[in-house]
């Protein structure tokens, strides 16, 4: 493998929205150490918000961080053992699904009818195989049927009831919808509705999106990629609306030619111009570096446009890089060759 390198480096875009004047907003590139030639690698991410360190308690940040450091030493632990890296990916977002601190499982944003409704995909570069679902309900950990779809089924993606359904009947664990509405969620849903019956946001209990969709890519013993991402969704967001995060191609892709990517951030965007998949396809297609391939795309061509958030992708090489353009990425790394480290903030790197 090639030593992956660190580096923090932020590039100012001009973002042209819809309106005639122009803002000037920043995005970040951080490529963090991973060691020599390490045998595996993990790097995940929280999600992408607006919270600064002003707006965010220091009991707040320090739950996300060990919520973060418990979800890379649980993948860790797998790979580690050998395990492929799908199986590691469930066992790390599983840990942030569970807690109430992330908009995935447990911590879900609510929908306009008040509900926790979810999407999750998961992939492996070695064969393309994916597995997703979305608007599922009961499903405890949605990452869990992700996976499951795809090592179990012909299909790629199912649905509500349907996702629902082949859960139980694959005897994963469920819960009862109540289980999800966190008073945390059920506050800023009606904290929405006060504002704007018929907006949708990503807003939290903190007035943004301190809680995000969370994801990972993985570089296993055996050399292959894979990438799996779950989450809520937007809050108040109309009934039956599907993100970016079940769509392999947009929210979530792995390809042992190319690179694994995992995203976060507004979903419309990220479908619109197939995120995941067109990261990938610069790194085979164009000769680009991980790391151009995803400040090219999330900063350079997505900002622009108005969309906002995030990535971590992982290649077969070992590099790793996260992108964002908001103020925050949760976010994580810990390889056979460094501890886990962790980190909020855009301005801040990994430690």
């Amino acid at each position: 493998m090639m030593t992956a390198h660190r580096s923090v480096a932020v590039a100012l875009v001009v973002a042209v929205l819809a309106q005639p004047s122009v803002a000037q907003t920043e995005g970040t590139t951080e490529t963090p150490d991973v060691g020599e030639s390490p045998a595996w690698i993990i790097a995940i991410h929280g999600g992408a918000g607006s919270t600064t360190r002003d707006e965010l308690s220091t009991t707040a940040e320090e739950q996300l961080l060990a919520d973060l450091t418990a979800a890379l030493e649980a993948g860790a632990a797998l790979l580690d053992a050998g395990a492929p890296g799908p199986a590691a990916i469930e066992a790390a977002l599983k840990i942030l699904e569970d807690s109430p601190h992330f908009n995935a499982g447990r911590g879900a944003a609510l929908d306009e009818h008040g509900q926790a409704r979810h999407d999750a995909s998961i992939m492996q570069g070695h064969d393309l195989k994916a597995g997703g679902v979305a608007g599922s309900s009961r499903i405890k950990n949605p990452i869990a049927a992700a996976r499951a779809v795809m090592e179990k089924t012909q299909n790629v993606m199912l649905h509500g009831e349907g996702a629902d359904w082949f859960a139980a009947e694959a005897g994963l664990e469920m819960a009862d919808p109540l289980y999800f509405v966190t008073e945390k969620r059920r506050e800023a849903l009606l904290e929405q509705r006060a504002k704007n019956r018929d907006a949708e946001t990503v807003a939290n209990p903190y007035n943004e999106a301190t809680y995000g969709t969370v994801g990972a890519v993985v570089l296993d013993r055996d050399g292959n990629v894979s990438a799996g991402t779950t989450t809520g969704g937007r809050t108040n967001k109309r009934y039956g609306r599907i993100g970016d995060t079940p769509i392999i191609g947009a929210g979530t892709y792995a390809s042992n030619t190319s690179c694994a990517v995992s995203a976060t951030g507004h979903g419309e965007y990220f479908m619109r111009w197939t995120v995941a998949r067109d990261i990938c396809a610069r790194v085979e297609f164009a000769g680009e570096s991980l790391e151009e391939a995803s400040r090219q795309l999330i900063i350079d061509t997505l900002l622009p446009q108005g969309g906002t958030g995030g990535v971590v992708a992982l290649d077969p090489s070992g590099n790793v890089v996260f992108v964002m353009t908001t103020a925050n990425l949760k976010r994580g790394v810990m390889s056979s060759s460094t501890p886990a480290r962790v980190a909020v903030y855009s301005d801040e790197p990994i430690k």
